[in-house]
């Protein structure tokens, strides 16, 4: 009898660890509702972008929190793979005005800020190529996408 409620004991323990790893160490910068995406100084060889909308952006030294949605735009200019970051602009464009809900880089390698969508831009942050762009079609549950779904941003 004392076997089967050990082993239960056990399970359950496992079973809420894995449920609070599911959650910890989000590697995620952004999570975004993208509006419009402004490149410059042209379209075809951009080496900045504006991307406005809504973000829920990760915390800076905490690997688990994100800051509540705050609607702006990011600023960043291309550092590193040229061609790749392009592209992740390009998918970035595409999403803009659907309301999807988009997460992109890596918040170990990027640090940007959400600028007042009046602030002329200056001094763009670092745009780091990392896992690419995802679009994001469930766990709505979870906080930072939860924050954008509710936003009245």
């Amino acid at each position: 009898m004392k076997k089967p409620r050990a082993l239960a004991v056990t399970l359950g323990g496992l079973v809420l660890v894995a449920a609070a790893a599911l959650h910890a160490s989000d590697p995620i910068a952004v999570y975004a509702r993208v509006d419009r995406v402004v490149l410059a100084p042209n379209a075809e060889s951009p080496q900045t972008i504006q991307v406005f909308g809504v973000f829920s952006v990760a915390v800076p030294a905490n690997p688990n929190d994100y800051q509540p949605p705050a609607r702006g735009y990011l600023y960043f200019t291309i550092a590193g793979d040229d061609a790749l970051a392009r592209r992740e602009w390009a998918d970035l464009k595409a999403v803009a005005g659907t309301k999807q809900i988009v997460a992109f880089g890596s918040r170990f390698q990027m640090k940007p800020r959400v600028r007042g969508e009046h602030d002329a831009p200056d001094a763009p942050d670092t745009y780091k190529v990392a896992t690419g762009l995802t679009r994001v079609n469930g766990n709505t549950d979870y906080a930072p996408i939860r924050a954008l779904v509710d936003s009245r941003h």
